[in-house]
């Protein structure tokens, strides 16, 4: 069984949940056990709030620029993708399998994103995209399925 989706949404605070709502209701849907679809859907959730505060600049009309998010669900494994078009990591940050360090308190309100991804996915990788810049968040986890799942992987 296979299932993708891809999004292209503005960078605001309410697309958050948005793409959030749209990965639960796919993995209830295929089946996917509830704490692997919640870890998920948490990882996704930093990252497009990631995206929303560092991933560009309004134009001059005042619109903000657009995120994507794309999820594959593939047989046993879940990958999901957040790219914007803002500066992108610091020299150094990209093209690791691991994201930098945490420089946020633990009681601090923002700065841990990428690490919470790093806790509740499998596999992370963030990097730069090529040519007109911007960052690119992917993270996959292994998928456990319910007993009763209507479109379990064979």
């Amino acid at each position: 069984m296979s299932i993708w989706w891809s999004l292209h949404l503005r960078r605001e605070a309410a697309s958050v949940p948005l793409a959030r709502r749209l990965l639960l209701g796919t993995m209830e849907t295929a089946g996917v056990d509830p704490d692997i679809s919640y870890d998920l859907s948490v990882a996704l959730s930093e990252a497009c709030a990631n995206a929303v505060e560092h991933g560009g600049h309004a134009d001059p009309g005042g619109r903000s620029e657009a995120y994507r998010v794309t999820a594959y669900l593939d047989g046993e494994l879940c990958r999901i993708e957040v790219a914007d078009a803002g500066p992108g990591f610091p020299a150094g940050a990209s093209g690791r399998s691991r994201p930098p360090a945490p420089t946020a308190p633990c009681d601090a309100e923002s700065g841990r994103g990428l690490c919470l991804i790093e806790e509740l996915a499998d596999h992370v990788h963030i990097d730069n995209k090529p040519g007109r810049g911007g960052a690119v968040v992917s993270f996959d986890k292994i998928l456990k399925w319910r007993k009763d799942a209507p479109l379990i992987a064979v």
